[in-house]
C-alpha cells in the first residue's frame, strides 16, 4: 500500500507521483466521502496527462470523455447518483471499461466493485483537515 499526504497547494505534486504509479492501470477506482477531493485530484491528473480545455465534474452526466494527444481516451465516471450495478450495466457503461488505449477514473465505484477485476487501482482519499488529504492506493 502506498500513501501520499498532501496539502491542496501540493496536489500537482501528488498527481504527478500518482500518475507514475498507475501508468500500467486501465481503471482507477477513487473512494472517499463527499468533499474529499476526488474530482479535484482527477482534474489535476488529467491536466498533468495533457488534457487541455475544460475538465469538469461528471456528477450529472455520469461520465466525461477526454482524448490525449497520443490518442489515449480517458473516461471520468461519477457514479454517486447510480443505485446499482444493474443500472450501470443498463446505461451501457461497461463498454467503456477495459477498452484498448483507454483509462477510466471512477468516482464512487462501490456499486460496481464486484464487477471490476484485480488489475484495478483502488485509491482512497481521506480528509486530514480542510487543506490536507491522504491518498492511499495499491
Amino acid at each position: 500500500m502506498k500513501k501520499i499526504q498532501y496539502s491542496l497547494d501540493q496536489i500537482d505534486d501528488a498527481a504527478k507521483v500518482f500518475i507514475e504509479d498507475i501508468k500500467n492501470k486501465q481503471i482507477v477506482a477513487l473512494i472517499g466521502g463527499l468533499g474529499a477531493g476526488k474530482t479535484t485530484l482527477v482534474q489535476n491528473i488529467l491536466r498533468k496527462m495533457g488534457v487541455s480545455g475544460p475538465v469538469s465534474s461528471p456528477t450529472f452526466t455520469y461520465f466525461n470523455q477526454y482524448q490525449l494527444s497520443d490518442g489515449t481516451l480517458i473516461y471520468h465516471f461519477d457514479l454517486y447518483r447510480l443505485k446499482s450495478l444493474a443500472e450501470f450495466e443498463a446505461a451501457g457503461f461497461f463498454e467503456y471499461l477495459y477498452l484498448p488505449n483507454s483509462i477510466a477514473f471512477i468516482e464512487w465505484p462501490e456499486i460496481i466493485d464486484s464487477a471490476l477485476n484485480e488489475s484495478v487501482c483502488r485509491a482512497k482519499i481521506s480528509v486530514v483537515s480542510d487543506t490536507e488529504r491522504i491518498l492511499e492506493y495499491e
